[in-house]
């Protein structure tokens, strides 16, 4: 399903931009993959769309905030306390383990990652076949969202969610 995945991010590089699911099913058929994982990776962009379909994108000067609705902030329809913290279920412990659920709070506390936006991929997430989810099908995920809801990633958290690491030297 990942494959499939990657290929729709790479060949639609917005999610406003994906042709309807029975079109892209056939696009995907004559590239070649499988109708099992065809028909698992629409469900899940299906979930996606669900997830995302109310946050709109309106541009500040500095940094892009999402929206849902008219006028209320994604932020403040999602708020959290400044000093509040998200506590993950069993299951989401387990479904993410915890290399999945470190990258997610990274991600966070570098601000790549909104309060709203990492529900959306908590829940894609916990949509994902595998059990953990491997950190790399997170990236994957977590561009996706990005990618369904509008938002453009950082071009060097692009290069970490991009990299697989696998040929990094230590210094």
């Amino acid at each position: 399903m990942f494959e499939v995945l990657v290929y729709v991010y790479e060949n639609y590089w917005r999610g406003d931009a994906c042709p309807a699911p029975e079109q892209l099913s056939r696009k995907l058929s004559a590239q070649g993959f499988d109708p099992e994982e065809i028909t698992q990776a629409l469900a899940w962009l299906d979930g996606l769309s669900l997830a995302t379909q109310a946050v709109q994108l309106t541009r500040s000067a500095d940094r892009s905030t999402a929206t849902v609705g008219p006028r209320v902030s994604i932020e403040t329809a999602f708020a959290q306390s400044p000093g509040s913290m998200r506590v993950y279920s069993a299951a989401e412990q387990e479904h993410l383990g915890a290399e999945c659920l470190g990258f997610i709070s990274f991600l966070e506390s570098s601000e790549v990652l909104t309060g709203a936006l990492r529900e959306i991929v908590v829940d894609r997430a916990m949509a994902a076949p595998g059990e953990p989810v491997a950190l790399e099908e997170l990236k994957i995920i977590v561009l996706m969202v990005h990618w369904s809801a509008g938002v453009e990633p950082d071009a060097l958290v692009l290069d970490e969610l991009c990299d697989d690491g696998t040929d990094r030297v230590a210094h």
